[in-house]
């Protein structure tokens, strides 16, 4: 269930995007906070961005989950996440990561089997 979504802006250097996805799941399944074979990771590049007023490189993550998980739990997946992303991404001026609960009423899915 668990989501993670990216936004990076597309100039940057960086390695293949498949290989931070990878290391992206590998990182949060590693905190053993969610399971890897519910991780659902997708990501989406921007041309037109500004930080901090000017087209400086980024790489932001989203990180969705069902609520339940403690504060400590949270912090220790966006820890976990920003470690990751800062030995992959040398050159990237600004990395972030949001952990956010998701109402787990309102939440729904279905999986075609």
């Amino acid at each position: 269930m668990p989501h993670i979504v990216c936004h990076y802006s597309l100039d940057q250097s960086m390695p293949p995007l498949s290989e931070i996805l990878l290391e992206l799941h590998r990182a949060a399944a590693a905190t053993g906070i969610v399971k890897a074979e519910d991780l659902k990771i997708r990501a989406q590049a921007f041309d037109n961005y500004l930080v901090a007023g000017e087209a400086k490189s980024f790489f932001h993550v989203s990180f969705y989950m069902i609520v339940g998980r403690t504060p400590q739990q949270k912090e220790a997946l966006s820890v976990a996440i920003r470690k990751t992303l800062v030995e992959l991404l040398l050159h990237t001026y600004s990395i972030s990561i949001d952990v956010r609960d998701m109402d787990a009423v309102a939440y729904k899915k279905h999986l075609k089997f």
